[in-house]
């Protein structure tokens, strides 16, 4: 889950310690609700003349996504062109105070990847990221060492395609799907319909289905999110609009109304969906479909999945399920990696 995997990666490290969110999704809250404070360049413009020139520079030693290229740039705004020409000519004394400020992050970086191999996606990422850290957080993190290095090993390895036995588990049962279950390539998603962001992996279900027809199994799996309030109601709800043939078109509904998932806004897609309005408020006065939905939950968990939404092509994770040509990549590789059937 990275290259263009790193939009997709995210992990928070114990004690909020490291928080990554490198992807665009709906994420698990953290066990710690303690986050460390991050720069922005929002607001900061860079100086013109030999003071953009001087931070220009400088940026470009200390990182530009950094808090110290952030601060560099603020303060050469408010910096005479005189002191920014000064402060040219002995540019390298200011360089070598930035690297010896940047030792702590440079160490963390080197520990953190000794730990997981320098070549492995989570390298990558900690290699970019720590660039962002300022000093003091890395300082802290290296004082946690073993704490974060054992989530880093753990995002390592949920970036590893999943076993068999995985596979078969998300793939198989009872679940909203097309495609035939023989297909050899086989699409599985774990979403939340209160989440923005499976509203776009819905449009790429649909082109997915219209590309590939026959030739992949789509699986649809429940992962309500904690934090979304109505998320686990309407994922009962079209669990009970699936019992009633009509998944598809109310799964399109909620999510085309995301801002009206409480209980009316349920009854009311039901009604505009076709469905059998006393049995279907019934199932969710009596919250026949909750097991179910706690059931995909649980299948999620196992794979690690930490926000939504969550996509795996034959067991391996998929970078951003948000664009149709990041997933059709996928899909025809495996079609091409599947020997004939």
């Amino acid at each position: 889950m990275i290259g263009s995997n790193l939009q997709r990666l995210f992990w928070a490290a114990s004690m909020g310690l490291l928080g990554l969110a490198a992807f665009s999704g709906c994420k698990k809250p953290a066990s710690s609700t303690a986050s460390p404070s991050s720069s922005s360049s929002a607001g900061v413009s860079a100086a013109s003349g030999p003071c953009g020139t001087y931070a220009a520079r400088l940026c470009e030693k200390a990182g530009t996504d950094s808090p110290d290229c952030q601060a560099i740039k603020t303060a050469t705004e408010l910096m005479p062109p005189d002191a920014c020409t000064a402060g040219l000519k002995d540019i390298d004394y200011t360089v070598k105070k930035l690297a010896t400020a940047r030792k702590y992050c440079d160490e963390l970086s080197q520990k953190l990847c000794e730990a997981v191999g320098p070549t492995t996606q989570s390298c990558q990422l900690v290699a970019t990221e720590t660039k962002k850290f300022p000093p003091e957080k890395c300082k802290t993190m290296l004082e946690h060492l073993p704490e974060v290095v054992a989530e880093v090993q753990k995002m390592e390895q949920a970036n590893q395609p999943l076993t068999a036995e995985l596979q078969t588990a998300i793939a198989k049962g009872p679940a909203a799907s097309f495609g035939p279950a023989t297909a050899k390539v086989q699409i599985v998603e774990f979403s939340d319909f209160q989440c923005p962001y499976c509203s776009r992996a819905a449009s790429v279900v649909h082109q997915i289905k219209e590309k590939y027809g026959e030739r992949v199994r789509f699986t649809f799996r429940q992962f309500p999110l904690p934090m979304h309030p109505h998320a686990h109601d309407a994922a009962e709800a079209a669990l009970a609009a699936n019992a009633q043939g009509k998944f598809w078109e109310f799964h399109d509904r909620l999510f085309g109304n995301q801002g009206q998932l409480d209980r009316a806004g349920l009854e009311e897609q039901a009604k505009k969906a076709g469905l059998n309005l006393v049995t279907f408020k019934k199932s969710l006065d009596d919250h026949k479909y909750a097991e179910a939905v706690d059931s995909d939950v649980k299948l999620g968990e196992q794979v690690q999945v930490q926000g939504t939404p969550s996509m795996f092509i034959n067991g391996t994770r998929v970078a951003n399920p948000t664009s149709f040509e990041a997933v059709a990549e996928m899909i025809e590789a495996a079609l091409q990696q599947a020997p004939p059937g």
